[in-house]
């Protein structure tokens, strides 16, 4: 590929647009092709996030967009980054450091701060890379909220950045969508949308193409592609909707899979209870990735009582995601299910909520002194300070990798310790088939994962040998890469590459706001 610069963002008209997926498999794509490609979104919401080697936090979308880059995740790559912590309040981290919580209404003066944190970050990044490619956030079209935009049209107006929207086709509407979308745009906005993409479509296009030129008429703007429907296509979620109750967790590859002469009744079952504000809700599929796994998002204390292994997950709200979890028996489905000696495995705030009291006056409004659910002799205490950090360890011999997010400490513990850590000395419980830990991502150590696996068949007097050869980061790895196989075979890279170099498109014209005039 000749000699490449500049920038571009991938905006949507709606929120999972698909435009995670199309960011991804452009960084790879040009990384392929040897371009110095960072990815970047200034503002993300979301409770799935991860720890930079710096100590910071960042969406876990940018994550795996700076791993299709070649690069390690960093804090510059996700500047502002909200973390819901209800219906009305986010925790707000900005350059990867906590930075006190929010409502609706205050974030939009709060916006205005931010604006030139956001500026200085994609600068420094344009001056270091050849190509940025940056993710816009929800739908480019909320024009109530653009006159403090910092992630959108206002950060592309305020850098010159060209624009490309996506439109999920599957949800229907996709035409109108891109049209309404571009339209309700200022003509100072308007001028820098450049193309069109669909995602998701499935059929014969050629039913399609006459729409596309229409639109192009209408519009003045191409369609540069588009995505087709693609099964077994996995990519980390970026907040909760993608984990709704009862659905299956993990890639494609691996869900329902069977290895050669495995028995059903040699199949693990693992429920992972979906809590309202869960958190770091990709712990599990590290364990759905392996054949003969299947993970399901969980409400009910039936599953709770029946599964070989119930994962109570992390959660921005712990306090009241325990109150939830009384609310639905599920408290008592859990103290049967440890009285059988059933293995139960709590990350974070799921590991919190095991034991036996927690103090909290940081997530709780107000503050709360609550008992826990018993099952693991621990104490929590929640400090104002949140713990970010990468980590490494043992356990039971097998190194393991993973990272803490979190404000509760372990104040008084009378259980054995389940990992030696190697900075802290030993870190979270376990008690008969009973797991606790604050580490995030310690199911992705392949080694580790297999053994534990082991044990929790064992507990549910079952047969279960894992893969042996399951790789998570290589499957991760495979998903980026049929991204960007998607990207590179189905959009006009030429054509994007051309936006990206030439910036905002010359002479692109306005759609009126009022078509049709007075009737």
């Amino acid at each position: 590929m000749t000699e490449l610069r500049g920038a571009l963002l991938v905006g949507g008209t709606s929120s999972d647009a698909g435009k995670s997926l199309v960011v991804a498999g452009l960084c790879r794509a040009l990384a392929r092709e040897g371009v110095r490609v960072a990815p970047f979104k200034a503002q993300n919401m979301s409770n799935n996030s991860v720890v930079t080697l710096d100590g910071g936090e960042i969406g876990r979308a940018q994550a795996l967009q700076a791993t299709a880059c070649g690069l390690a995740p960093s804090t510059r790559f996700n500047p502002v980054l909200l973390k819901p912590g209800s219906d009305r309040r986010s925790h707000v981290v900005v350059r990867g450091r906590p930075a006190g919580d929010v409502g609706a209404r205050d974030y939009l003066t709060r916006r205005a701060e931010l604006r030139e944190v956001v500026a200085d970050e994609l600068a420094s990044l344009r001056a270091e890379f050849d190509v940025v490619i940056c993710e816009g956030a929800g739908s480019v079209a909320e024009i109530n909220l653009r006159a403090s935009d910092i992630a959108n049209m206002g950060l592309a107006r305020s850098a010159g950045l060209p624009v490309i929207l996506v439109s999920d086709i599957d949800r229907g509407g996709s035409l109108a969508h891109l049209f309404g979308t571009t339209a309700i745009l200022d003509s100072a906005d308007q001028a820098l949308v450049a193309g069109y993409v669909i995602n998701k479509f499935r059929g014969d296009q050629t039913i399609l193409d006459p729409g596309l030129h229409t639109l192009g008429a209408l519009t003045g703007r191409p369609t540069l592609g588009v995505l087709p429907y693609v099964d077994d296509l996995w990519i980390d979620a970026e907040d909760s909707l993608a984990a709704p109750v009862g659905r299956r967790v993990g890639p494609p590859e691996a869900a329902g899979a069977f290895r050669t002469g495995q028995a059903a009744s040699e199949r693990l079952s693992v429920a992972a209870i979906r809590l309202p504000r869960i958190s770091n809700s990709t712990d599990v599929e590290a364990l759905a990735c392996e054949p003969g796994v299947d993970v399901t998002w969980v409400a009910d204390p039936t599953s709770v009582r029946t599964a070989d292994l119930v994962v109570v997950p992390g959660t921005r709200a712990t306090v009241a995601d325990l109150a939830w979890i009384r609310e639905r028996g599920l408290d008592v489905a859990l103290t049967e299910r440890a009285a059988r000696h059933g293995a139960i495995l709590g990350i974070c705030g799921g590991f919190q909520m095991l034991g036996r009291r927690i103090v909290d006056s940081v997530e709780s409004s107000g503050g709360a002194v609550v008992d826990g659910l018993g099952l693991l002799d621990v104490d929590v205490r929640f400090e104002p300070e949140k713990v970010l950090r990468t980590t490494t360890g043992v356990v039971d011999k097998v190194e393991v990798t993973g990272y803490e997010i979190h404000h509760g400490r372990v104040v008084d513990s009378s259980e054995a310790s389940w990992i030696d850590d190697d900075e802290q000395g030993p870190e979270g419980a376990r008690r008969d088939a009973i797991r606790g830990t604050h580490w995030h991502g310690l199911l992705a150590s392949n080694e580790f994962r297999r053994r534990y696996l082991r044990e929790v068949a064992a507990v549910a007097g079952k047969h279960f040998e894992p893969a042996g050869d399951t790789d998570v980061a290589a499957i991760r790895g495979r998903q980026l890469d049929l991204m960007a196989d998607l990207v590179t075979a189905h959009l006009d890279m030429a054509a994007i590459c051309d936006i990206i170099g030439s910036g905002a498109p010359r002479r692109a014209p306005t759609i009126a706001h009022y078509l049709g005039g007075n009737r």
